[in-house]
Order: structure tokens, then sequence, then C-alpha cells
């Protein structure tokens, strides 16, 4: 009989935070460290074209072991919950609701991490196993955090970091374990064949410069098979006592690889002036993915939700390529009483195609996150999607609590 997904959670965070006390009152540092972060989120879907509005309620309960250093060794444990709390009037890729919108956040219970990391010097450590890999603004490689399960690969990484402000990476990762979960036929991608290259180096007073090679042969994917290279700059500019100038610019090609059976040569720029001013950070972004009319270039491993709109309606790249002009302005809101942190953030899009003059649509969100006590926070976020040649009408809203031990 297989177990509910709440209740297998809840015996691993308690027997977790259980063991604080036991291991607090030794004198010498944990040899193992519990934790634990539970996060309900509340997710409303209006989509036209679709005959039911989705409304999903789910539970996430993670909880690990990590391992303090021996000999340079240590190592991470990580399993995770998610449990569907009332109705199931939504899609979540695996219950077959396809009259509902998706809301991919299926019930499950997982290995979310569990891996080895050996460091024999403080410059360079090597880590193997199911892990999270985060590059940069993780355009291109992300864990996807925003989802309820996590985007995680089984791989093999060296980290190295030779002299001051330089930064090298390589990963060999053989399997993708998908925020879908291993019981959607989307959820796992198996036998890949996938190298991540990465090199950063702080040049001041410019900002960091990162130059990368991603290498994805992905077989049960193969439109997703890729070769990309690039080049990002990032970094700010003080121009007063309370503003500063901020920027960012990337360049890649990519082209096809492995098993696709497309044959391309597509480019990726993005521009983002932007400044900040006390409490208030905004920017303008110009970010063109280009599209040939057949293929266009894909970003498979990001964390997608947080580019081109929450609404989350350019996951996949449209044939004829996405052009993104948007604004994107953050508050950071005086302490109301106890209550102190606030953030406030608003962005704007307007979506082109980057072949054949095609206007997709425009977008706008609102996000408020608060935080209400030290390890405990919330989230309120609304996203309106308004289609003209691309997609429907979408409306979502997500209301939000995580709570880290």
């Amino acid at each position: 009989m297989k177990t509910h997904p709440l209740l297998s959670a809840l015996v691993l965070t308690t027997a977790c935070l259980s063991a604080q006390p036991v291991l607090a009152e030794t004198a010498k540092p944990d040899p193992v460290t519990p934790y634990a972060d539970i996060r309900y989120r509340l997710e409303l879907v209006d989509q036209a074209g679709l005959p039911e509005d989705a409304t999903a309620s789910t539970l996430r309960l993670r909880a690990g072991l990590k391992t303090g250093e021996w000999n340079g060794l240590s190592a991470l444990v990580e399993g995770e919950a998610i449990a569907r709390i009332g109705p199931r009037h939504y899609n979540d890729t695996v219950n077959g609701l396809t009259a509902f919108p998706v809301v991919a956040d299926p019930s499950d219970v997982l290995l979310n991490q569990a891996w080895i990391k050996f460091r024999p010097v403080k410059e360079v450590e090597a880590t193997a196993g199911r892990q999270a890999i985060n590059f940069d603004n993780q355009r291109w490689i992300g864990s996807v955090g925003w989802r309820q399960n996590d985007q995680t690969l089984d791989a093999a990484r060296i980290s190295a970091k030779p002299v001051k402000g330089v930064t090298l990476d390589y990963a060999y990762a053989w399997r993708v374990n998908r925020v879908f979960g291993p019981d959607s036929p989307q959820g796992i991608w198996r036998d890949n064949d996938i190298h991540l290259l990465r090199f950063g180096a702080d040049v001041k007073p410019v900002g960091t410069v990162t130059a990368y090679g991603y290498f994805l042969d992905i077989p049960n994917a193969p439109l997703s098979s890729s070769k990309t290279i690039g080049v990002r700059l990032a970094g700010e500019q003080k121009l007063g006592a309370k503003t500063k100038l901020l920027y960012a610019a990337e360049y890649a090609n990519q082209r096809d690889l492995g098993l696709n059976p497309r044959n391309f040569s597509l480019d990726y720029l993005l521009v983002e002036p932007g400044i900040g001013f006390g409490a208030v950070t905004a920017k303008l972004g110009l970010e063109r993915l280009e599209g040939n009319g057949v293929a266009a270039l894909q970003t498979p491993l990001a964390t997608l939700h947080a580019f081109n709109g929450w609404a989350d309606k350019f996951l996949t790249t449209p044939a004829n390529g996405l052009r993104d002009l948007y604004a994107d302005v953050a508050v950071k809101l005086p302490a109301i009483g106890s209550v102190k942190g606030a953030n406030l953030r608003a962005q704007y899009h307007d979506y082109d195609s980057t072949r054949g003059g095609i206007a997709y649509g425009s977008e706008w969100g609102l996000m408020l996150g608060v935080p209400v006590a030290r390890q405990l926070s919330a989230t309120v976020k609304f996203s309106r999607y308004n289609a003209d040649s691309f997609a429907t009408d979408t409306s979502k809203f997500w209301f939000a609590i995580d709570a880290k031990f």
C-alpha cells in the first residue's frame, strides 16, 4: 500500500527536527545538521479556451540531513513530499484532467537530492549524485525553485576557484529529474550526454564576465538537444550616495546537436540597463530568442518561470522566435510595525516574434513578498497575459506561505 505523501513527509520532518536538541548539547560543531522547509501554495488559473478554471491547493514538505566536513568529505540527503490539499481541480500532467489548465505540481514522495562532496583543498570541490545546479541568473541552467518539485540533475560536478574572483565549473549529467515528477511521461530525461562548462571572472570596475558552453544531447527530447556558446556581462556603477547604474548584456549562439532532426544556427541576445535609487530598482530589458520558422532557440534546463512573464506562456520558444521588451520595478517597502523587509514588484512585457513581425501579446504582473517572521514568509502574486496572435488570454493568482527550519 502506498504511503500518503503528507504522512511520509511529516514523519521525516519530525524525525529531523527532533534530533536538533540532542545535537545542540554537544560542544563540538554538529556532525549532522537536519533541516526542513514547508511551503503551502494556492494557485488559481483562468485560461481562455479551456472549459474549467484551475484551483491547485498544494503542500510541500521537504526535509534533509547535511553532514559536516570530514577529511574533505561531506554529504547531503533530502526528501520531499507534495500533497494535494482539497479538490483535484487542475491538470498536474499526471491525472489526465485536460479540461483544466496545467499546474505542474503533482502529488508525490521522492528523493530530491542525494550527493557526496569532496574538497581536497579549499579552492576545489567535486560533487557527485542528485543535485540542484544553478548557474548565473538561471537563464540556461537552473533548479526551477518556483515549482513545488525542483529540477535536479544526476551529475558529477567539479568547481574550482584558482585565484580570487575567478570560478571554473564543469558538470556532466546523465539524468534530468524535471518538475513534473517521475510519474509524468515528461518527468524524467534518461541516458543523456550533457556537458556544462562555465568560466566566470570579476573584472573591476566593469563587473562579472561569464563565458559558457552548454552541450545537451537528450535522447528523450531530441528537439531540445543543442550546443550553446555564449558570454555574459553583469555589473553596477555607483552614481551617487543613493544611486547606482545597473547593467547586464549577453550574447549566445545555439546549434543543433545529437539526434535533433532540425538543422539551425540561432542567436540569443539580452540587453538590460537599470537604475537603483534608494529603495527602488527599475530595469528595462530586451531579450531575443531567435526562430527561423521551423526551429527556435530553446533553454530546456533553465528556471523558465523567472523569464518572459509569470504566466508561463513561453516555456517553449515559438518557431518564429521571441522578442520580449519588458520593464521591471522593485520597491523595498518601509517597515510597518514589526514587519520589515517587505518587497513589491511590478512587471510589464510586450511580446513579438523575431521573424515575420508577429505581435504575440502582452503581460503584466504584480508580486508582494512579506517576511512575517525570521523563519516565515508570505507571497501574493498575480499575472495577466493578453493574447494577440499567440496562445490565449490567461490570468494566474498565487498565495504562498514558506517556513524554513
